[in-house]
Protein backbone atom coordinates (compact mmCIF):
# COMPACT_ATOMS: atom_id res chain seq x y z
CA UNK A 1 0.00 0.00 0.00
CA UNK A 2 1.37 3.26 -1.21
CA UNK A 3 2.36 5.81 1.79
CA UNK A 4 0.69 9.07 2.18
CA UNK A 5 2.86 11.75 1.66
CA UNK A 6 2.72 14.44 5.11
CA UNK A 7 1.00 17.24 4.47
CA UNK A 8 3.39 20.08 2.98
CA UNK A 9 5.16 17.26 0.99
CA UNK A 10 5.11 16.50 -2.52
CA UNK A 11 4.87 13.03 -4.06
CA UNK A 12 8.75 13.48 -5.06
CA UNK A 13 11.52 10.85 -3.83
CA UNK A 14 15.08 11.96 -3.68
CA UNK A 15 17.35 9.04 -3.65
CA UNK A 16 21.18 9.34 -2.90
CA UNK A 17 24.07 7.02 -3.39
CA UNK A 18 26.26 7.21 0.00
CA UNK A 19 29.79 7.36 -0.83
CA UNK A 20 30.67 10.42 -2.42
CA UNK A 21 27.50 11.43 -2.75
CA UNK A 22 26.65 12.41 0.74
CA UNK A 23 29.74 11.46 1.86
CA UNK A 24 33.39 11.22 1.23
CA UNK A 25 33.90 7.55 0.04
CA UNK A 26 33.73 5.93 3.78
CA UNK A 27 34.01 8.65 5.93
CA UNK A 28 31.09 9.98 8.01
CA UNK A 29 28.79 12.47 6.98
CA UNK A 30 29.37 16.10 6.95
CA UNK A 31 27.37 18.30 9.17
CA UNK A 32 26.34 21.03 7.04
CA UNK A 33 25.20 17.85 4.52
CA UNK A 34 23.15 16.01 7.08
CA UNK A 35 21.60 19.22 8.21
CA UNK A 36 20.49 20.03 4.69
CA UNK A 37 18.76 16.78 3.84
CA UNK A 38 16.44 17.11 7.09
CA UNK A 39 15.90 20.37 5.56
CA UNK A 40 14.94 18.82 2.36
CA UNK A 41 13.08 16.06 3.62
CA UNK A 42 10.47 19.23 4.82
CA UNK A 43 10.06 19.16 0.85
CA UNK A 44 10.06 15.53 -0.52
CA UNK A 45 10.46 11.81 0.43
CA UNK A 46 14.53 11.16 0.95
CA UNK A 47 15.98 7.69 0.91
CA UNK A 48 19.47 6.06 0.30
CA UNK A 49 20.54 3.24 -1.94
CA UNK A 50 23.74 2.29 -1.36
CA UNK A 51 26.19 -1.11 -2.00
CA UNK A 52 27.54 -1.54 1.57
CA UNK A 53 25.72 -3.51 4.26
CA UNK A 54 23.07 -1.69 6.58
CA UNK A 55 25.95 -1.39 9.45
CA UNK A 56 28.36 0.70 6.91
CA UNK A 57 25.45 3.17 6.12
CA UNK A 58 24.89 3.48 9.70
CA UNK A 59 27.78 4.51 10.54
CA UNK A 60 28.51 7.01 8.05
CA UNK A 61 25.07 8.63 8.01
CA UNK A 62 24.30 8.25 11.67
CA UNK A 63 25.15 6.81 14.88
CA UNK A 64 23.17 3.09 15.55
CA UNK A 65 19.91 3.03 14.27
CA UNK A 66 19.98 6.95 13.47
CA UNK A 67 19.96 6.49 10.03
CA UNK A 68 16.77 4.79 9.84
CA UNK A 69 14.89 7.68 11.48
CA UNK A 70 16.63 10.33 8.92
CA UNK A 71 15.54 8.87 5.63
CA UNK A 72 12.04 7.22 4.69
CA UNK A 73 13.55 5.02 2.76
CA UNK A 74 17.30 2.72 3.21
CA UNK A 75 18.49 0.63 0.73
CA UNK A 76 21.46 -1.50 1.75
CA UNK A 77 23.13 -3.13 -0.68
CA UNK A 78 21.99 -2.69 -3.66
CA UNK A 79 18.37 -2.75 -2.25
CA UNK A 80 18.25 -6.40 -1.26
CA UNK A 81 17.91 -5.06 2.32
CA UNK A 82 15.37 -2.61 2.82
CA UNK A 83 14.06 -0.45 5.54
CA UNK A 84 10.89 1.91 5.64
CA UNK A 85 9.35 4.48 7.80
CA UNK A 86 12.26 2.83 10.32
CA UNK A 87 11.28 -0.62 9.54
CA UNK A 88 13.28 -3.47 8.23
CA UNK A 89 10.74 -4.32 5.33
CA UNK A 90 12.72 -7.62 3.48
CA UNK A 91 15.88 -9.04 3.30
CA UNK A 92 17.55 -11.45 0.22
CA UNK A 93 20.40 -13.57 0.65
CA UNK A 94 22.54 -14.65 -2.16
CA UNK A 95 23.21 -17.99 -1.48
CA UNK A 96 19.63 -19.00 -1.72
CA UNK A 97 19.58 -17.35 -5.30
CA UNK A 98 23.12 -18.50 -6.82
CA UNK A 99 22.83 -21.63 -5.08
CA UNK A 100 26.13 -22.99 -3.48
CA UNK A 101 27.76 -24.78 -6.36
CA UNK A 102 28.10 -21.41 -8.30
CA UNK A 103 28.80 -19.00 -5.23
CA UNK A 104 32.20 -21.44 -4.08
CA UNK A 105 33.42 -21.38 -7.87
CA UNK A 106 32.91 -17.79 -7.80
CA UNK A 107 34.30 -17.59 -4.42
CA UNK A 108 37.35 -19.39 -5.54
CA UNK A 109 38.19 -17.80 -8.83
CA UNK A 110 38.33 -14.39 -6.72
CA UNK A 111 41.03 -16.03 -4.33
CA UNK A 112 43.04 -17.51 -6.72
CA UNK A 113 42.84 -14.53 -9.38
CA UNK A 114 44.36 -12.50 -6.26
CA UNK A 115 46.75 -14.41 -4.82
CA UNK A 116 48.45 -13.57 -8.08
CA UNK A 117 48.21 -10.14 -8.03
CA UNK A 118 51.49 -8.50 -6.97
CA UNK A 119 50.80 -5.29 -5.57
CA UNK A 120 52.35 -2.55 -2.94
CA UNK A 121 50.41 -3.66 -0.52
CA UNK A 122 47.78 -6.45 0.77
CA UNK A 123 45.87 -6.30 4.09
CA UNK A 124 42.59 -8.20 4.77
CA UNK A 125 39.04 -8.94 4.12
CA UNK A 126 39.54 -9.65 0.13
CA UNK A 127 35.73 -10.99 0.07
CA UNK A 128 33.28 -9.60 1.88
CA UNK A 129 30.11 -12.08 1.74
CA UNK A 130 27.32 -9.72 2.13
CA UNK A 131 23.20 -10.42 1.51
CA UNK A 132 22.83 -9.60 -2.29
CA UNK A 133 26.28 -9.42 -3.33
CA UNK A 134 29.94 -10.52 -2.93
CA UNK A 135 32.65 -7.36 -2.83
CA UNK A 136 35.98 -7.90 -3.75
CA UNK A 137 39.03 -5.89 -2.69
CA UNK A 138 42.04 -6.75 -4.05
CA UNK A 139 43.80 -4.70 -1.76
CA UNK A 140 41.76 -5.89 1.65
CA UNK A 141 39.11 -4.13 2.97
CA UNK A 142 41.28 -3.34 6.01
CA UNK A 143 43.64 -1.00 4.46
CA UNK A 144 43.82 2.51 6.11
CA UNK A 145 42.58 5.70 4.15
CA UNK A 146 46.18 6.20 3.04
CA UNK A 147 46.61 2.65 1.82
CA UNK A 148 43.43 3.22 0.13
CA UNK A 149 43.88 6.17 -1.68
CA UNK A 150 47.53 4.89 -2.56
CA UNK A 151 45.65 1.94 -4.52
CA UNK A 152 43.11 4.05 -5.88
CA UNK A 153 45.89 5.73 -7.76
CA UNK A 154 47.46 2.80 -9.01
CA UNK A 155 44.23 1.44 -10.04
CA UNK A 156 43.44 4.38 -12.64
CA UNK A 157 47.22 3.56 -14.04
CA UNK A 158 46.91 -0.22 -13.98
CA UNK A 159 43.27 -0.94 -14.07
CA UNK A 160 43.80 -3.53 -11.76
CA UNK A 161 40.01 -3.76 -11.18
CA UNK A 162 38.84 -3.49 -14.70
CA UNK A 163 41.23 -6.03 -15.78
CA UNK A 164 39.64 -8.18 -12.68
CA UNK A 165 35.90 -7.88 -13.63
CA UNK A 166 36.90 -8.54 -17.53
CA UNK A 167 38.49 -12.25 -16.13
CA UNK A 168 35.67 -12.72 -14.52
CA UNK A 169 32.91 -11.92 -17.20
CA UNK A 170 35.11 -14.39 -19.46
CA UNK A 171 35.13 -17.15 -16.45
CA UNK A 172 31.45 -16.97 -15.88
CA UNK A 173 30.12 -15.96 -19.07
CA UNK A 174 26.27 -17.12 -19.10
CA UNK A 175 26.00 -17.62 -15.00
CA UNK A 176 23.44 -14.39 -14.78
CA UNK A 177 26.60 -12.49 -12.72
CA UNK A 178 26.62 -8.63 -13.05
CA UNK A 179 29.21 -6.68 -11.98
CA UNK A 180 30.07 -3.00 -11.18
CA UNK A 181 32.64 -0.90 -9.22
CA UNK A 182 32.21 1.17 -6.61
CA UNK A 183 34.31 3.47 -4.73
CA UNK A 184 37.95 3.44 -4.65
CA UNK A 185 39.50 0.02 -3.85
CA UNK A 186 36.25 -2.78 -4.46
CA UNK A 187 33.90 -4.18 -6.98
CA UNK A 188 30.81 -5.92 -6.96
CA UNK A 189 29.43 -9.49 -8.09
CA UNK A 190 25.64 -9.98 -7.90
CA UNK A 191 22.95 -11.59 -9.69
CA UNK A 192 21.43 -10.23 -12.74
CA UNK A 193 19.07 -7.58 -11.72
CA UNK A 194 20.52 -6.95 -8.27
CA UNK A 195 22.13 -4.10 -9.44
CA UNK A 196 20.72 -0.63 -7.97
CA UNK A 197 17.40 -0.65 -9.74
CA UNK A 198 16.30 -3.63 -7.58
CA UNK A 199 15.21 -0.81 -5.20
CA UNK A 200 13.01 0.71 -7.79
CA UNK A 201 10.89 -2.66 -7.94
CA UNK A 202 9.69 -2.25 -4.46
CA UNK A 203 9.05 1.63 -5.45
CA UNK A 204 6.56 0.91 -8.46
CA UNK A 205 3.57 0.21 -5.67
CA UNK A 206 4.68 3.99 -4.04
CA UNK A 207 2.96 6.23 -6.94
CA UNK A 208 5.61 8.84 -6.55
CA UNK A 209 5.26 11.41 -9.16
CA UNK A 210 8.42 11.85 -9.74
CA UNK A 211 12.10 10.09 -8.96
CA UNK A 212 15.14 11.35 -8.81
CA UNK A 213 18.35 9.86 -8.13
CA UNK A 214 21.88 11.40 -7.30
CA UNK A 215 25.10 9.08 -7.45
CA UNK A 216 28.38 9.83 -8.71
CA UNK A 217 29.56 6.49 -10.13
CA UNK A 218 27.18 6.64 -13.27
CA UNK A 219 29.20 6.23 -16.50
CA UNK A 220 28.94 2.80 -17.75
CA UNK A 221 30.16 -0.22 -15.63
CA UNK A 222 29.61 2.36 -12.59
CA UNK A 223 27.56 1.18 -9.69
CA UNK A 224 25.14 3.62 -10.38
CA UNK A 225 24.21 3.75 -14.29
CA UNK A 226 21.91 1.34 -14.32
CA UNK A 227 19.46 3.09 -12.26
CA UNK A 228 21.00 6.68 -13.51
CA UNK A 229 20.35 5.26 -17.04
CA UNK A 230 16.46 3.57 -15.72
CA UNK A 231 13.53 5.30 -17.50
CA UNK A 232 11.62 5.17 -13.90
CA UNK A 233 14.37 8.12 -12.52
CA UNK A 234 15.58 11.43 -13.45
CA UNK A 235 19.16 10.86 -13.10
CA UNK A 236 21.37 13.67 -11.62
CA UNK A 237 25.91 12.96 -12.14
CA UNK A 238 27.23 14.67 -8.60
CA UNK A 239 30.97 15.14 -8.09
CA UNK A 240 31.11 15.90 -4.49
CA UNK A 241 28.50 15.64 -1.49
CA UNK A 242 28.76 19.53 -2.19
CA UNK A 243 27.69 19.39 -5.21
CA UNK A 244 24.54 17.12 -4.27
CA UNK A 245 23.70 19.98 -2.18
CA UNK A 246 24.03 22.73 -5.13
CA UNK A 247 22.20 20.58 -7.18
CA UNK A 248 19.06 20.07 -4.64
CA UNK A 249 18.99 23.82 -4.32
CA UNK A 250 18.52 25.06 -7.48
CA UNK A 251 15.45 22.06 -7.91
CA UNK A 252 13.74 22.44 -4.96
CA UNK A 253 14.95 25.48 -2.88
CA UNK A 254 15.08 27.92 -6.66
CA UNK A 255 13.52 30.86 -4.20
CA UNK A 256 17.03 30.69 -2.22
CA UNK A 257 18.92 30.02 -4.98
CA UNK A 258 17.52 33.23 -6.92
CA UNK A 259 17.95 35.52 -3.58
CA UNK A 260 21.45 35.01 -3.65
Amino acid sequence: MASEAPPGRKRILCLFDVDGTLTPPRQKIEPEVAEFLQELRNRVTIGVVGGSDYSKIAEQLGEGDEVIDKFDYVFAENGTVQYKNGQLVSKQAIQNHLGEELLQELINFCLSYMALLKLPKKRGTFIEFRNGMLNISPIGRSCTLEERIEFSELDKKEKIREKFVAALQREFAGKGLRFSRGGMISFDVFPEGWDKRYCLDILDDESFDTIHFFGNETSPGGNDYEIYDDPRTVGHSIQSPRDTVRRCREIFFPETVNES
